[in-house]
C-alpha cells in the first residue's frame, strides 16, 4: 500500500491562496477515481476539486472556511501500490543512561502525516439520513434542473443513489409524499428553545466581504422613478404569442437589457468601472451586463457580454442559460466576472422601492420592483395601467446626480413607449 496526496492545485490567474469551502468526503471513506472530494472558491467562482485515484482517505488538510496556500496539502489517501508521497528515512538515537554504553543506531521510517483536523466532516449523506442546512446535495445537472423547475430543495430530498445521490426517482417519491402531507394536520403551538450556529464561510463570506466592501468606499445615492410598462407588456405577450413557441418565452429582463444597451449610448460615463485605487474611471464600449441571481448558496451575478450586439430573444436565451449556470454552480470564473454595469430584480417579489447596493467597481446598478396595476389619471381621465418602479443606485464620486436621473428618465421613455428600443 501506499500514500498519494492531493495538493491545493493552481487554479490560474494568478491566484495564490483560496477558500476551502466543503468536503465530500471524511477520514476512512472509500473513494474512487474522479470523484469529487472538496469544493473550494476563489473570488470568482467554486470549483470542484475531483480524486486522480481510488482508496481510502486517510487525512484531511484543512477545515470549512479556512484559508489555504495553493500547493498546500489538501487530502491523503491510502491507494494500492506507491503512490506518489515516499516515506522518509530519519535516524532515531535513543536516550542512555550516563556512562552506559551507546546503543548501535536504528533507522527507522517514519511517514510525514498532517495534522490531522477534526474528522466531523459531513460526508455525501446516505439513503433516509437527514442532511445538515449547509450541506450540498449529490445530484446531477439535470436533476438539479428539474428540482429548480419544480421548486423543490434538494437538501431536504433524500437520495437512496450511491453515496446518497439524489436521482429523478428520488424526486418522484419526494413531491408523492409531499403531496400525501398537505392535509396533515398543523402543529400545536410548541415553544422553541432550540438556537443554530451557522458558520460564514464559502460564497456567503464573498457575498458579506463585497456588499460591506461595496457601502465603505463607494458613495451611494438611490433613485426612484415609476414607469408605466401597460404598452410593454402589451408587446411581449404578443411577441411571446406570436413567436414564443419558436423562440422561446421573453419575461421583462431582455426588454431592460436593451433599454439600458441604448440609453447608455448618451451616458457612457455611467457604463464605467471607477478603481479607486488608482484613481482612474474606465469608460467601456462594450455593455456587459451582470445580471444578479439568487441560487440556494447566495446571491451571484452571472455576466452577459456584449449586450449590445444581442437581440432580444438573445439576451432571453443568455440571461436563462447562465441563471440556470450559476444556480447549478456550472458558470465558469469569465461568466462571473467583467460586468460594467449590473440589472438586478426580485421579479413578483420586488416590492414598491429597494435600494440596491453597487456591484464593485461598477458605478451604476438598475433594481426593478414587480408590477402593479395602479389607477393613474391621463388626460384628465382615471384609468388602470401596469406600473413599475425603477429603483437604481450609483456612485456619486463618479456619477453626478443630474446625469443619473436623466439616464432613469431616457430607460423610461424607452420603456413607456417600447418601438423606440428598435429605432437606429
Amino acid at each position: 500500500m501506499g500514500t498519494h496526496v492531493i495538493k491545493m492545485p493552481d487554479i490560474g490567474e494568478g491566484i495564490a491562496q483560496v477558500e476551502l469551502v466543503e468536503w465530500f468526503v471524511k477520514v476512512g471513506d472509500r473513494v474512487v477515481e474522479d470523484q469529487v472530494v472538496a469544493d473550494v472558491m476563489t473570488d470568482k467562482a467554486t470549483v470542484d476539486i475531483p480524486s486522480p485515484v481510488s482508496g481510502i482517505v486517510v487525512a484531511l488538510g484543512g477545515q470549512p472556511g479556512e484559508v489555504m496556500a495553493v500547493g498546500s496539502e489538501l487530502i491523503r489517501i491510502e491507494v494500492e501500490g506507491e503512490g506518489n508521497h515516499k516515506e522518509s528515512a530519519v535516524v532515531a538515537k535513543p536516550e542512555s543512561e550516563p556512562g552506559a554504553a551507546t546503543a548501535p543506531v536504528v533507522q527507522a521510517k517514519v511517514t510525514q502525516v498532517a495534522k490531522p483536523v477534526s474528522t466531523e466532516v459531513k460526508s455525501a449523506p446516505q439513503a433516509h439520513s437527514p442532511r445538515e442546512a449547509d450541506e450540498r446535495p449529490l445530484a446531477s445537472p439535470a436533476v438539479r434542473k428539474r428540482a429548480l423547475d419544480l421548486g423543490i430543495t434538494l437538501r431536504l430530498v433524500q437520495g437512496r443513489g450511491p453515496a446518497g445521490n439524489i436521482r429523478h426517482e428520488d424526486l418522484d417519491a419526494y413531491i408523492e409524499q409531499s403531496q400525501q402531507s398537505i392535509a396533515a394536520p398543523a402543529a400545536a403551538y410548541v415553544q422553541r428553545t432550540d438556537e443554530q450556529q451557522i458558520p460564514v464561510i464559502g460564497l456567503r463570506r464573498k457575498i458579506a466581504q463585497r456588499m460591506q466592501d461595496a457601502t465603505r468606499r463607494a458613495a451611494h445615492f438611490s433613485y426612484v422613478e415609476e414607469v408605466d410598462v401597460t404598452a410593454l407588456e402589451e408587446l411581449r405577450v404578443h411577441l411571446n404569442h406570436k413567436w414564443g413557441a419558436s423562440r422561446g418565452k421573453l419575461t421583462l429582463l431582455p426588454f431592460l437589457v436593451r433599454a439600458m444597451v441604448v440609453a447608455l449610448r448618451d451616458f457612457p460615463q455611467i457604463n464605467a468601472r471607477y478603481d479607486d485605487e488608482a484613481q482612474i474611471i474606465t469608460r467601456h464600449g462594450a455593455v456587459h451586463v451582470g445580471v444578479a441571481t439568487q441560487s440556494d448558496n447566495g446571491l451571484m451575478v452571472p455576466v452577459v457580454r456584449h449586450a449590445e450586439t444581442r437581440s432580444l430573444w438573445a439576451n432571453a436565451e443568455e440571461i436563462s442559460r447562465l441563471a440556470t449556470a450559476a444556480r447549478t454552480g456550472k458558470a465558469s470564473r469569465d461568466e462571473m466576472s467583467g460586468s460594467t454595469i449590473t440589472l438586478t430584480s426580485l421579479g413578483a417579489l420586488g416590492g414598491i422601492v429597494s435600494t440596491p447596493v453597487l456591484n464593485l467597481p461598477e458605478v451604476a446598478i438598475v433594481g426593478v420592483n414587480r408590477i402593479v396595476e395602479r389607477p393613474m389619471v391621463i388626460n384628465g381621465q382615471i384609468v388602470i395601467r401596469k406600473m413599475m418602479n425603477l429603483s437604481s443606485s450609483f456612485d456619486h464620486r463618479v456619477v453626478d446626480g443630474m446625469d443619473a436621473a436623466q439616464f432613469i428618465q431616457a430607460i423610461r421613455g424607452l420603456l413607456e413607449q417600447p418601438a423606440t428600443l428598435f429605432l437606429e
